[in-house]
């Protein structure tokens, strides 16, 4: 099964009060390669016009862009109890 057709298994209950990953913006706008866009296998992370855009909903709580992001900017945390990703298998 390829990565598209997992996607299309997982459940995501998002929280809409609280989201668990921040952005700092003003520290991507120094950032010249955007790791994060590479490695998101959910594809959070875009650019458009030399800004970043970054989506939540989506996320599939992996950390890597927390951890490739060589300017700290990602502030990321697990969602509160009862929302973020669902795996389903099957």
């Amino acid at each position: 099964m390829i990565l598209a057709e997992k996607l299309l298994k997982t459940r995501y209950v998002v929280d809409p009060h609280s989201a668990h990953i921040l952005v700092e913006r003003s520290l991507c706008a120094n950032c010249k390669e955007s790791p994060c866009i590479y490695v998101c296998p959910a594809g959070c992370y875009h650019k458009e016009e030399d800004k970043l855009l970054f989506s939540y909903q989506s996320c599939m709580e992996c950390g890597s862009c927390r951890i490739v992001c060589p300017s700290g900017a990602v502030n990321w945390n697990y969602p509160r109890g009862g929302f973020g990703v669902s795996y389903r298998f099957g």
